[in-house]
């Protein structure tokens, strides 16, 4: 069972640290990054994903859509309610702020220094990675749905 923790009047559910076999990875495929689709920071995100990540590994799908609410969901997340973006791999799944550090890790290059953000406690950096998304609608807004992606993602995107 996942543990949860309360911040601020939410709770924020703890996915588990490991997932089942629940899909198939096409084999270019090392991961998928579940996101908020009607997030424009999210959006943003993706699009720095995709423009560095220059072997295209990293695949990416909608928490809105059909395979990200069920994988949303196997972690004990509403995906109705997105508060973290996760990071499937074949075997582990990431969340909060060690997504953002295992994407940049996996971006190769210079973005691989960002796992010296490990140095600081998971509870500090998980504490500022969830102050930005209990706000990001606020300060960088929200679509009605979600936007149309470009060919260039449309051919990582997972349905």
């Amino acid at each position: 069972m996942a543990a949860s923790s309360r911040n601020q009047g939410l709770t924020f559910v703890e996915p588990r640290p490991y997932l089942p076999a629940v899909i198939d990875l096409p084999t270019d495929c090392e991961c998928v990054l579940l996101f908020d689709g009607l997030c424009h920071l999210c959006d943003g995100g993706v699009r720095f994903v995709v423009a560095h990540d220059q072997a295209e590994r990293i695949h990416f799908a909608p928490i809105q859509g059909e395979l990200g609410r069920r994988l949303y969901a196997e972690q004990g997340l509403d995906a109705d309610a997105p508060n973290t973006m996760l990071l499937v791999t074949r075997e582990q799944v990431f969340h909060a702020s060690d997504a953002v550090i295992e994407i940049a890790r996996r971006l190769g290059g210079a973005w691989k220094l960002a796992v010296l953000g490990k140095v600081i406690p998971r509870g500090l950096r998980d504490a500022a990675y969830f102050f930005v998304a209990r706000n990001r609608y606020r300060w960088f807004g929200k679509h009605e749905t979600c936007l149309m992606p470009t060919p260039e993602l449309r051919r990582r995107m997972l349905a």
